[in-house]
Parts: C-alpha cells; sequence; structure tokens
C-alpha cells in the first residue's frame, strides 16, 4: 500500500506515531493521543513546534502536504484549538488529491 492509498484511520495513526516522536513517550505525559487532542491545550506545544511538525509531516508524507499553508487560513483562536484530527483530515484530504 502506498501513502497515498493509506485509509484516513491509518492516516491519523501515522500521524500520531510521527507526534510522539516529536513531543516524546505520551505515557510519560500521561497523554493519549487521540482525533480530539489538542496541540495547545493538551501537549503543550507552541507554534515553533507546530513549524517542526510541519516538516516532519513534509519530510514523510511530501512537500504537498503543507502545514504551514494550512494553518495560515487559519486565524489564532482556530490554531490554538487545533487537534489532531483535524491534522489527520488534512493530510488524507492531500493525499487524497495525489491518489
Amino acid at each position: 500500500m502506498t501513502i497515498e492509498q493509506q485509509s484516513p484511520a491509518s492516516v491519523f495513526g501515522t500521524v500520531a506515531e510521527l507526534l510522539r516522536e516529536l513531543v516524546g513517550d505520551t505515557d510519560v505525559l500521561g497523554i493519549e493521543i487521540t482525533p480530539e487532542t489538542t496541540f495547545h491545550e493538551d501537549l503543550q506545544l507552541e507554534s515553533i513546534d507546530l513549524v517542526t511538525f510541519a516538516s516532519i509531516l513534509a519530510e514523510f508524507f511530501g512537500a504537498d502536504v503543507n502545514l504551514a499553508e494550512f494553518l495560515a487560513e487559519k486565524d489564532l483562536d482556530d490554531v490554538i484549538e487545533l487537534r489532531v484530527g483535524d491534522i489527520a483530515d488534512y493530510v488524507a484530504a492531500r493525499l487524497g488529491e495525489r491518489g
């Protein structure tokens, strides 16, 4: 199965795994990454962390998965409330456009 053929659930799993690599051991932090997990409140990530995560996603999925472009369309409150599921949905949509 190619990256483009991944189901939305599979894309979420991959995004969550890449996020775990960024934030470290989520078990130690007492956090389970679900589609509802927020970047700011639950994971305590700042905007610089989202920039780093954007690079990780682009490296793994390809340059057309451009998180910075996705975030640029949002206002500050939307970015603060961003959930892992929102990112996974965005990635799945971008991959679907390629596939």
